[in-house]
């Protein structure tokens, strides 16, 4: 999907080529363009403080601090290090002292070109469409009016369904025009509600040509790789951060039974203000309370010990504690309230993500028995054309070029149409790549549908065991 992209410059250098699909612009990739010069003088610059930073771009792309010559890639890990902060978004602050202009216009300008350039065809048509409406993302960001979508329909913005490969795409796509997604688009479900922002949700709005308007500026994650590997289930994921049903402390008892009754739960969250949690009613302090008081209220009510925890903290992690309590509250990006995980919505998930790999176990282990009864390895080994040793090597595509040839098929003697058997096997093959490359959205219904019926269709007519 990487699209080569030429952009023209003057200079004895001709045009350059290189490479902006698929991973985060770098400001070698500024040089190599000719937007910017080797040995270009750069200025960060401190307001509140009174501080000011200098660096030089190198002929290798990288930024060299004049303080101590330290180099290095990424422009927010070298004004980390200038100015001994946390974290910053070095595209937003160091400014080309030739140009009067940020690193991250630079970077759009580059964009632009790349997008605009009309004699060289694009393999993927939908880049520019792509490229425009994050630019006006980011414009929409800037004036502190973000634009807000689930993550299923920025997903679509890649023609995409789900997080799967092209999720490394899409951050990079997104940083390279300067935005992140509040909260971050992998750590919830797909119908949450993301904004498109500047990090951190707008405080750089006051970022200027003169340099940053604040000292704490922070980004997600720094620039330095052109890859965010990340495989964690999140609490988020299970949480559409929507909001929780709850009661007021000085609310009727009677009115968190009945809200509690109506919606099946086991707890509700007892707070006043999304921010003011005071703990939670269940069946078991309510049955607790009336005992001792029949005309009990929430507050006599409230069990004040929950446990409350950030949307994207690693799901594995807080396991233990909902053993214990049985639900966690969920924070999102703001720290407001706005979710809840129990140990029934862990092992719906769980079981989700199990009954696939358990389906697709069986499907293996029985083409497999099918194949060993029926063919020898020698035979096996030729339509496959690879040196396969034994049946316990055998990969769903093997099966299928070994189904597909019709002298084997016919051998079989089973009563089906074989392409349309084969058609199958090849989409679960391909359910099966998605499989193993795991990501935090469920395997889709009807595809663990057809690996349910397809196992159903191959114990009708494997033969007896």
């Amino acid at each position: 999907m990487t699209a080569q992209v030429e952009v023209g410059r003057g200079g004895a250098g001709g045009r350059a080529r290189y490479l902006i699909d698929g991973r985060r612009v770098t400001v070698a990739d500024l040089v190599e363009a000719g937007l910017v010069q080797a040995g270009a003088k750069l200025r960060f610059t401190r307001n509140r403080i009174g501080e000011i930073h200098q660096a030089t771009i190198t002929e290798q792309g990288r930024i060299r601090l004049d303080s101590d010559g330290e180099e290095f890639r990424s422009p927010s890990r070298a004004a980390m290090v200038a100015a001994g902060m946390r974290a910053v978004d070095g595209w937003r602050v160091w400014l080309v002292v030739d140009q009067d202009r940020l690193l991250d216009a630079v970077r759009q300008e580059l964009l632009d070109q790349a997008i605009s350039e009309g004699d060289r065809p694009h393999r993927d048509t939908a880049r520019p469409s792509v490229h425009e409406r994050l630019r006006q993302a980011r414009q929409r960001a800037e004036a502190r009016e973000p634009e807000r979508v689930t993550v299923r329909e920025l997903l679509t913005y890649w023609g995409a369904e789900d997080r799967g490969d092209q999720v490394s795409q899409i951050e990079a796509d997104l940083a390279n025009h300067g935005l992140v997604t509040s909260p971050s688009f992998r750590a919830v479900t797909l119908d949450t509600v993301v904004a498109l922002t500047v990090p951190p949700d707008g405080a750089e709005g006051s970022l200027t040509a003169e340099g940053a308007g604040g000292d704490d500026i922070r980004i997600v994650d720094e620039d330095e790789g052109d890859d965010d590997l990340n495989v964690r289930l999140t609490v988020g994921n299970l949480s559409p951060l929507a909001g929780v049903e709850f009661v007021k402390p000085d609310g009727a008892l009677v009115e968190a039974i009945t809200k509690m009754t109506l919606n099946d739960y086991s707890q509700l969250a007892v707070l006043n203000g999304t921010r003011n949690l005071r703990g939670a009613v269940t069946w078991r302090s309510i049955a607790r309370a009336l005992q001792r008081k029949p005309d009990a209220s929430v507050a006599d009510a409230i069990d004040p010990q929950v446990e409350v925890v950030s949307y994207d903290r690693d799901l594995f992690e807080i396991l233990p504690v909902l053993q214990k309590r049985d639900f966690v509250f969920v924070l999102d990006e703001t720290k407001a309230i706005k979710g809840i995980v129990t140990t029934a919505d862990v092992a719906h998930r769980y079981g989700e993500m199990a009954t696939p790999f358990f389906q697709l176990g069986e499907l293996d282990q029985t083409l497999r028995w099918v194949l060993r009864r029926n063919f020898d390895i020698d035979t096996v080994r030729s339509i496959c054309g690879r040196p396969t040793t034994s049946f316990e090597r055998l990969t769903i595509g093997d099966y299928q070029r070994v189904l597909e040839h019709d002298a084997m098929w016919r051998r079989l003697g089973w009563p089906l149409d074989r392409a349309t058997f084969i058609a199958r096997l090849n989409e679960i093959r391909a359910i099966r790549n998605k499989i193993m490359h795991f990501h935090p959205d469920p395997i889709p219904e009807d595809a663990v549908d057809k690996l349910r019926m397809f196992n159903r269709l191959l114990r009708d007519y494997r033969g007896p065991t």
